[in-house]
This record gives C-alpha cells, structure tokens and sequence, in this order.
C-alpha cells in the first residue's frame, strides 16, 4: 500500500550521507539547499507589516464569491479565519473532529491572553512585548513574525470586547491584567480562569453568523486524512466522517491548517486526548516542510502524574504564579511532612533564591528545569511514583494573609475548585503540588511570512505552524497568536494568493484526486485486517514514555540515538502486529486512534532527530553536552541560529534538512538571564 512506511531502508548512524563536521545526527538525515522567507519585507521592523498589507494584492467582492476556502479546525486561529473571511465573502469549508467547534482545544487555555497595551503604566509597548516574546523564545523565533504580532495584539482585545468577551475588570470598570512568566510588566487581559472558553465562544459566535449568512458550512465530527496536491498546489482534503465512516472528498481552491500542535506524541501531556498531528503530518508528507519538530513546551503548573493508570494530566494555569510561592522542604527528611508543619525557615523557594529578578515568573522553561532538579536531589513531595516523588509546591497561604479568601477566590476560584475535585485537596488550607508536563508545541509546519507553507495554497495558523514561539513559547501568548493569525493576519496574507483565482476547477476523477482518496482507503483496510496482538494505546503509551525519557526535559547524544532506534522498532512492530476492533462503516475511536498513531510515531523519530542535530540547549530543550558552569542553558548561537525545516523524502528515505538563517537587525542576541 502506497501509505504504509517502509522501515527496511531507514538510514542509521553508520549511512555516510553527508552532514557537518562534528554533528550528532551525521548519517541520520540528508543536508538539503538552505531555504529563506521571501515574503518578509525589507525595512524598519516597524514598518514590514503595513509595508506587507500594501503590497498584497486585492480580491474584489464578486470574485470573492467564486473562491473556495477549506479550513481545518475550529479553534481560536480556525474559528476566527472562518468568520472572517466568511464575512470577507469567500465561500468556507469549515472542518473538526469534535460534536461541536465549541469543543476545539482552545478552550482549555486558562490564564489569559497578552496585548501590548500599557494600561498599567508600567514601561510596557510593543516592542516590550517583542522583545520579550523574542528573549522568551531563547532568540530562535523570527523577528519580522513576531514583530507583528505584537503589533496587532492591542486589536484582539478591542474585537474581542466588541464580541463580548467578559474580560475581568477593576473597581472602576476598565479591564485588568496581571503578569505571567518571562515578563515584569502586567500586559495579560483574563475572564477569571476561563480565558481560553470565553474567547473561543466569541470567535464560535462570529463563525456561526456566517454559517448562519450562508458563508461558512460546516463539518463537524470530520477528520482531515490527507491532504490532495494538484499540479504542486494544495486544493483540498480527504476526511472521513467519524459517525458514519464514510470517506469524502472536498476540493477547494486553497486550504487553511488550523489544527493545533502535536503535545501527545508524548501521550501524557495537558492536551486533549483527540488532539493529534494526522492533519499537519499528512501535508508534510506531501511535501510541506515540519519546522523544528523537538521544540516542545514543558509547563511547570500541571497536576503531577499519580501512577501508570493516567491518560491524561491536567493544567493549573500560570497565572496561579502571580500570587502563589513555589517551593520545596530544605531537607529531604522533611518531604512525607504535612507541608503546613514545615516552619518558614525550612522552606527553600528556590525560584526567588536562584532568579531574585524575576523570582516565581520566570519563563515556563527555566521554572521547569528548577522543579525538576529539586525533585532529582531527592526533595521532590507528594506521593512517590515509581520511587520518586514529581512534585512541589503552589502555596497561596500568603496571598491568602495579604489579599483575603475571597479575593484570591475571586482571581482564581474556578482552578482551586478543579484541582481540588481532581485531587481532594482543599488549596485554600493546604498548597497545591505541581510539577511540568509536555504542553505546548513551538514546532509545526514551516510557513513564510504570509503564513504559507512550502506547498503553494496551503496556509498553516496557530498553533500549527512554527513561526511565533522560538525554543519556548511565553504565557498567555498561544491564544495571541491564535487569534491574530485568524483575524487579522490570514485574511491579509491569502488574498495575495487568491488574487490569481479563480482557479481551474478539479474534477473529483483527476488522478491526483483519486489517489489521495486510495492511499486513505488502503490505510483504513490495512489496520482492520491486520489482526495483531496489541492494542493501539499499547503502542501510543510506549512511545510516550520513550519520547518523556530521552526527548523531553533533558536531551543526549546517546539517549537521542536510543530514541531513535526503539521508535524505529515500535513503529515496525505497530505496522504487524496493531489490533483494531470494529469495522470502517460506523464510529470506531480504535480505527481513529490507530491512524494517529501511525502519524506519532514518523513524529517522534523525525523529532529525536531534530533534537539530535541541535547540540545546544535552548528554551525547555536542554542538551545535557551544553550547559553552563552554574547548570543553565548554553546556547551556540554560531551553529544553530537557523530554523530547521525538514522535507519528507518518501518512506524508508532519510529526511532532508533544510535550514533558514535567523538574522536579527532589530535585537541583540545574548545569552538569557532572568537573575
């Protein structure tokens, strides 16, 4: 079958493809010609967007009307590309595999969303906010992205008012914010500790307005399966629908990837369970580049793992770092203790000892690594977990002493009740324990600056692609960028490809067509008739636990390469030996996952590899051959100032890396200190 990978000619360490002296991952991948965005203009930083909106070209009213525009998922960045440029007058194919758009991940962002608008007189601008998104991100973001970004920030909030987002507010009525790790300035606008639910009902609103006009049809309960190219350029999906399991063609003149990032690869992460990288996966095998797969963010304030029976782990939203300490007993023989009979003087905050400057709020990744090497010295508390115990502590005891019960149930009531209907704990008496998991994905499809892909007409937004976050994505910052790129970067950017439209129709009978329909029908028969012995969560937990143990947290050499070598058998073993109950023809959750799976675990090699390349720590990605003499991340900004995009080069092939220079004319590079 033309989908199923040939694992028989996978490159190793002894292939003598070419590769850079001294690079960990020689023999693993195949050097490819550098790449680099063209549609980034020249210029003053602060001029490029304007310059960029200009030079787009126009589409008028009557030819938008003629123009099909496929969307895949429904969240923030989807949601809000489908209103707006249903509103716009193009016709939309919108497309989730959840019951409801409303159900779309997004909802699960809780602290708050950023924007650069001063209203606490505290030294904040937009360049502030760039500066920071760029320091946050370990200076491996571009620069011309994220510029824009934090220029259009101060728009989100002012539509999302408009919409009727109940953004909490002062006494006196104008909206509040509060800070968030990586920042000293107060920039986050919030609805209590539902931000993430609030916004995206308001971007669901203004999409069922155009359903509603006529503009936008949607498809919910569909799932992208792969992605059809004619003549080099993107023109539509195949997607099954998951109730009744029919395979359906839908063609269009351009596509939009909305579909989120790829966190589960890990298997235990705060995503949702359903949220998988098939959509975004299956465009890079045809062709579209996957930007700096291993660039993964690992959250501080989750729930920590209570045994090997999770499927799941649970975000406490950073905002809970405004008013809540972080920190763990002196004294290992004080770790089984009731942490309330652990007198002040016992107490190491270590965070507010290590970086006084920015103490408890300092970037997602640095809080990580602390917590994860106070728990490694043996004073980790919690219950032990296979011997250990992952956790420390969230102490609200003296927000409470200082603002009152009610107001920090106010600011934050809603998270203390689900931690404490989660892990019967009572937060108000007794601190929180939490400890980092895999979160969100800085990784995704390479996009240039009008957020296309390397496949013309292919458009990748959110969290998708790769092009806002750097090595580690800021707090409150996904829901920015989700919003931005829908409402009002897309819909500038694809009208300067739709400007050529409208397009040669495709016949549903065009051989390109028909074959992306056959390699998704082959692929469905072969997971129902191979009749293994293994389950496909089996398969999807152990590759979880390889991918947390030698790509997670801490990376080397030799622990990549061990990586590399059990995902290459798992994957093979999966391809024989999967068991997939049920048939193609009704709803069928195992055929679903099997497919995701499959897509995970081309993932999780091309990320080990990814990770493998890049002997330098930066952000949440520590290489542990690259390290300072106090333990901090050391970055090599002479070797590894690039973006890798990696090209799929056809099954049992090694991958072609291909890489763009991060050149920074507005910022310094230099190395991170939050001291």
């Amino acid at each position: 079958m033309t989908d199923m990978p040939d694992t028989t000619l996978t490159g190793d360490p002894s292939h003598d493809a070419p590769a850079e002296h001294g690079d960990d991952a020689a023999g693993y991948y195949t050097p490819g010609e550098p790449i680099r965005d063209t549609k980034a203009p020249e210029g003053p930083i602060d001029e490029r967007w304007q310059t960029r909106k200009f030079e787009a070209r126009l589409v008028n009213p009557a030819n938008r009307r003629k123009l099909d525009i496929i969307i895949v998922g429904t969240g923030l960045a989807g949601g809000s590309a489908a209103a707006t440029l249903g509103e716009a007058g193009y016709n939309v194919k919108s497309f989730c595999y959840q019951d409801s758009p409303r159900r779309a991940h997004s909802i699960a962002a809780q602290g708050g969303i950023n924007a650069a608008k001063n209203y606490k007189e505290d030294g904040d601008s937009v360049h502030r906010l760039f500066y920071d998104t760029v320091k946050g991100g370990d200076y491996r973001s571009r620069e011309s992205n994220v510029y824009r970004l934090s220029e259009v920030s101060a728009n989100i909030i002012d539509q999302c008012v408009a919409q009727g987002v109940p953004f909490a507010r002062e006494y006196g009525g104008l909206l509040d914010n509060r800070s968030f790790g990586g920042v000293q300035v107060s920039r986050t606008f919030y609805a209590r500790g539902q931000t993430g639910q609030q916004l995206l009902i308001g971007a669901y609103q203004a999409m069922e307005r155009q359903v509603a006009a006529g503009t936008v049809t949607q498809y919910t309960r569909h799932e992208m399966l792969e992605l059809i190219v004619v003549d080099g350029r993107a023109r539509g999906i195949i997607a099954r629908d998951l109730v009744t399991g029919e395979i359906e063609t839908h063609l269009a003149d351009v596509v939009v990837l909305a579909s989120g990032g790829y966190g589960n690869v890990f298997y235990l992460s705060t995503n949702a369970m359903g949220s998988n990288v098939t959509a975004t996966w299956r465009a890079h095998r045809k062709g579209a580049y996957m930007a700096n797969p291993c660039y993964t963010q690992i959250h501080p304030t989750c729930i920590p793992v209570t045994g090997s029976h999770q499927s799941k782990l649970t975000l406490m939203s950073e905002s809970l770092r405004n008013d809540g300490r972080i920190w763990v007993p002196k004294q290992k023989s004080d770790c089984d203790k009731d942490p309330r009979q652990i007198p002040e003087q016992d107490r190491d905050y270590y965070l507010e000892r290590i970086y006084p400057s920015f103490g408890n709020l300092v970037p997602r990744d640095i809080a990580s690594r602390a917590a994860k090497y106070v728990c490694d010295e043996g004073r980790g508390v919690g219950p032990e977990v296979d011997g250990v115990r992952r956790g420390v502590y969230l102490d609200f005891s003296a927000a409470v002493e200082r603002l009152g019960r009610d107001a920090v149930e106010e600011k934050y009531g809603n998270l203390f009740d689900m931690y404490a209907r989660i892990t019967g704990e009572n937060p108000y008496d007794t601190p929180m324990r939490i400890y980092p998991a895999v979160h969100y994905v800085m990784g995704g499809l390479w996009v240039d600056y009008d957020l296309q892909a390397s496949i013309p007409g292919l458009f990748v937004t959110g969290e998708a692609n790769f092009s806002d976050h750097g090595a580690n994505r800021l707090g409150a910052s996904a829901l920015m960028q989700g919003l931005a790129d829908g409402y009002f970067v897309l819909p500038h950017t694809i009208r300067d490809y739709l400007a050529d439209g409208p397009f040669e129709k495709v016949e549903e009978t065009h051989p390109d067509v028909v074959e992306a329909r056959k390699s998704v029908e082959d692929r469905v028969s072969h997971f129902l008739s191979t009749n293994g012995t293994r389950s496909v969560d089996s398969y999807h937990r152990e590759l979880g636990n390889i991918m947390w143990e030698y790509c997670g947290m801490e990376r080397t050499e030799d622990g990549l390469k061990k990586a590399i070598d059990l995902i290459r058998t798992l994957k093979d073993d999966f391809w024989r030996n999967v068991k997939v109950l049920g048939t193609s023809d009704s709803l069928n959750q195992s055929l679903e996952k099997a497919g995701r799976v499959a897509d995970f675990l081309e993932l999780g090699e091309l990320m080990c590899i990814d990770a493998l390349n890049r002997r330098e720590s930066c952000g949440g990605h520590f290489r542990a051959e690259s390290q300072t003499e106090d333990g901090e991340a050391l970055r090599h900004d002479d070797q590894y100032a690039y973006v890798a995009a990696w090209e799929f080069a056809g099954d049992g092939e090694l991958p072609v890396l291909h890489k763009e220079d991060l050149v920074y004319t507005a910022i310094e590079m230099k190395q991170r200190s939050y001291k």
